[in-house]
C-alpha cells in the first residue's frame, strides 16, 4: 500500500496558483477524481473543540488499534504462505508424479506456486487501485461511511477465506482480494483524526502509519500459533476468530468515530476569525433591533474566545507560528524543485516528464517489491541451494518487515524534511540498486543484508513518491495525479504473474535472470529520473536567482530627482 506523507501542518497547505505571486490556503483532499465527480450533500466538518478531549483521545487510540489489526494485513503474505502450503492449498493442481518426488515439507509445484502468488498479486493490485474509490467516498460521504464499507469488505474477505476449503469454488483469491480492499477504506479514513490534536498531528499520523506497517505481522503471529498448535489451529479457525476485528471496527464507526471529518487547522482558523459568522439568517425574523445587536455581540465574544481556544489547541502563538512558517519555507527551498508544476492543470502535469518518469520508476519498483515479498522463500531455495536456510531467511523477513516500517518512520521524516528532492531520488536509486545486486548473490550474509535494506527501503520509497508528488505537482491536483501514479503501478503489478511463470518455466526456478532484468530497468529509469530532476532543479535555481537580482535592481533604481525608487511602489 502506498501512503501519503502528511506533515503536521499538511491540512493547512500553502498552494501556489497559476501565478507564483498568488497563493491560498487549501484543504488537502484524498479524492483522486476531484471535480470529475459531482459533490454530494454531507455534513459540515467537526471542530476539535466541539468534542471532549477524552473522546478524541479514545478515537485516536481506537483507530491505531484497528489499523494495526486490519490496515495492511495482506502484506504479511510471506508469513501466511507457509501455512497455506502446509494446508495443501491448491495442492490439487500438482501432478501426482511431482508431488511424490517432493523432498521438503512446504515445497511447491509450479501450478500451486503460480496460484498462490497470483492471490497476492491480485491483492497488491486491489490495494493500490482502491485509492481511487476510497478518496471519492471519503470526500463525499465522510469517514464513518468509509470505515463501515471497509469493515463490510473485511467481513466478506474473512468469510471467503474461512470457508474456502469447503466451498465448491476457489474462495482464496476473492477472499484475499476483499481483505485487500477493506484495508485502505479503514486506514485512509483514519487520516482525518490527525486534526483531533493539531499540535500533535504529526505524531498521530506516525502512529497510524506505524500501525499500517506493523499490521503485516498479524499473519506472522498466526503462523507461530499454527505451528505451536501442531497445525490444529487451521486457517478456517483463525479467520472465523478474525471476524471479531471487522465487527468491532463497524461498531466503533457507528458509536465512537466521527460521522464527518474533523476540521483542518485552516478551517478552524477561518471559521474562528470570520466576522460574518456573527450574522445569522434567523436575525431577519427578530423585530427588536436591540436584541439582534445583543445576540451578535454575544456571538462576537464567543468567536473571539474560540480564537483563543484554537490558539491553545494548536499549541503555538506569535513567534512559534512564525517559526513554523519559516520552517515550512526552509523545506520548500531545500527541496530544490518545490512548485515545479504548481498551478498547472492535471492534464498538463500528466503529460510532463515529471509525471512520466516518476510513474515508470514507481511501476518498476512496486513490481520488484511485491515480487520479492511473494517469492522470497523460493528465490533463496534456489540461490542458497539449502531449504532450511531459505526457511530461516523467510522467517527473518517475516519479523523484519513490520519492524522495518516502524523503525524507518523517524528516519524518513528527517531525510525528506532536511534534504533535497534530488538527494532523496538519488538515495532511492542507489539503495534499490544495492538491493538488486544483493538479491543476485548466493550467500547467506547477502540475504540478511538484502532483507535489512529492503524493509527500510520499502516505506521510504512509498513515502518519497507521495512527497515528490506533493512538492512537484502540488495539493491542488494531488489526488488526481498521485492517485493515477499508484493506480497505474497497481494495475501493472499483474506483470508479477508473468515473472513467476518466466522464473519457473523459462529459467527453471532460477530467479537471477528476472531479478537482473528488473535491476537494469530500475537503474536506467532511475538514472533518467535523477538526471532530469537535477537538470530542472539547477534551471529553477538559476531562474530564482535571476528574479531576485532583477527585483533588487528595480528596488534600487534611482528616480529623476536622484532619490532611490522603491521598486514595489
Amino acid at each position: 500500500m502506498s501512503l501519503h506523507r502528511v506533515s503536521s501542518m499538511s491540512s493547512y497547505e500553502h498552494v501556489r496558483g497559476s501565478s507564483p505571486a498568488r497563493s491560498e490556503h487549501r484543504k488537502m483532499s484524498f479524492n483522486p477524481v476531484g471535480t470529475w465527480v459531482p459533490p454530494a450533500a454531507k455534513g459540515e466538518p467537526v471542530g476539535a473543540l466541539e468534542v471532549s478531549k477524552t473522546r478524541r483521545m479514545v478515537q485516536v487510540a481506537t483507530a491505531v488499534v484497528y489499523c494495526l489489526f486490519a490496515a495492511g494485513i495482506v502484506f504479511g503474505y510471506a508469513a501466511l504462505k507457509p501455512v497455506l502450503l502446509q494446508e495443501n492449498v491448491y495442492g490439487e493442481y500438482c501432478p501426482e508424479t511431482e508431488t511424490e518426488t517432493e523432498s521438503n515439507e512446504g515445497d511447491t509445484c509450479y501450478e500451486q506456486e503460480i496460484r498462490l502468488n497470483f492471490m497476492f498479486a491480485t491483492a497488491a493490485v486491489a490495494t493500490n487501485v482502491c485509492a481511487l474509490p476510497v478518496g471519492t467516498v471519503l470526500d463525499r460521504y465522510g469517514p464513518r461511511v468509509c470505515g463501515i464499507i471497509g469493515s463490510i469488505l473485511l467481513v466478506i474477505g474473512t468469510l471467503f477465506f474461512a470457508l474456502a476449503s469447503q466451498a465448491p469454488f476457489d474462495g482464496y483469491i476473492p477472499g484475499y482480494f476483499f481483505l485487500a480492499l477493506g484495508g485502505p477504506f479503514v486506514f485512509i479514513s483514519s487520516f482525518q483524526l490527525s486534526n483531533t490534536f493539531p499540535r500533535n498531528s504529526g505524531l498521530i499520523l506516525a502512529l497510524l502509519t506505524g500501525a499500517f506497517d506493523s499490521s503485516s505481522a498479524i499473519f506472522l503471529f498466526y503462523r507461530l500459533i499454527y505451528n505451536a498448535s501442531n497445525h490444529t489451529f487451521t486457517p478456517q479457525k483463525f479467520f472465523l476468530v478474525y471476524l471479531i476485528v471487522p465487527v468491532c471496527i463497524c461498531i466503533a464507526q457507528i458509536f465512537l468515530m466521527p460521522k464527518n471529518s474533523y476540521k483542518t487547522v485552516g478551517e478552524l482558523i477561518t471559521h474562528a476569525e470570520d466576522p460574518a459568522n456573527d450574522i445569522r439568517p434567523i436575525d431577519q425574523h427578530i423585530s427588536d433591533e436591540s436584541r439582534v445587536a445583543r445576540l451578535r455581540e454575544e456571538r462576537r465574544q464567543h468567536r473571539e474566545s474560540v480564537v483563543d481556544e484554537v490558539t491553545s489547541l494548536l499549541g503555538r502563538k506569535g513567534e512559534e507560528g512564525d517559526k513554523q512558517a519559516q520552517d515550512e519555507k526552509r523545506k520548500e527551498q531545500i527541496s530544490g524543485v518545490w512548485g515545479a508544476l504548481h498551478g498547472r492543470s492535471a492534464i498538463q502535469q500528466i503529460k510532463s516528464p515529471w509525471f512520466i518518469l516518476i510513474s515508470l520508476f514507481t511501476v518498476i519498483q512496486m513490481v520488484r517489491i511485491n515480487y520479492f515479498v511473494a517469492t522470497i522463500r523460493t528465490q533463496y531455495e534456489h540461490l542458497l541451494s539449502n531449504y532450511n536456510e531459505a526457511v530461516h531467511v523467510n522467517n527473518v523477513f517475516d519479523v523484519a518487515l513490520p519492524l522495518g516500517g516502524v523503525i524507518a518512520i523517524p528516519m524518513i521524516g528527517l531525510v525528506l524534511d532536511n534534504t533535497s528532492t534530488l538527494f532523496v531520488l538519488s538515495l532511492l536509486v542507489s539503495v534499490a540498486t544495492a538491493i538488486g545486486i544483493l538479491g543476485l548473490l548466493p550467500y547467506l550474509w547477502a540475504a540478511y543484508a538484502n532483507i535489512v535494506l529492503f524493509v527500510l527501503y520499502r516505506p521510504l520509497y512509498y513515502t518519497a513518491v507521495s512527497d515528490y508528488a506533493a512538492k512537484v505537482f502540488g495539493f491542488h491536483t494531488f489526488g488526481k495525479v498521485y492517485g493515477l501514479i499508484i493506480c497505474l503501478a497497481g494495475i501493472l503489478n499483474f506483470v508479477q504473474s508473468a515473472l513467476d511463470a518466466a522464473t519457473h518455466k523459462a529459467f527453471h526456478g532460477d530467479p537471477v535472470p528476472v531479478n537482473s532484468i528488473l535491476l537494469v530497468l530500475a537503474l536506467l529509469v532511475g538514472v533518467a529520473l535523477v538526471g532530469f530532476v537535477g537538470w530542472k532543479g539547477r534551471r529553477m535555481k538559476r531562474e530564482r536567482l535571476e528574479d531576485e537580482a532583477e527585483g533588487a535592481t528595480e528596488r534600487m533604481m534611482p528616480e529623476p530627482n536622484g532619490e532611490v525608487m522603491d521598486g514595489g511602489r
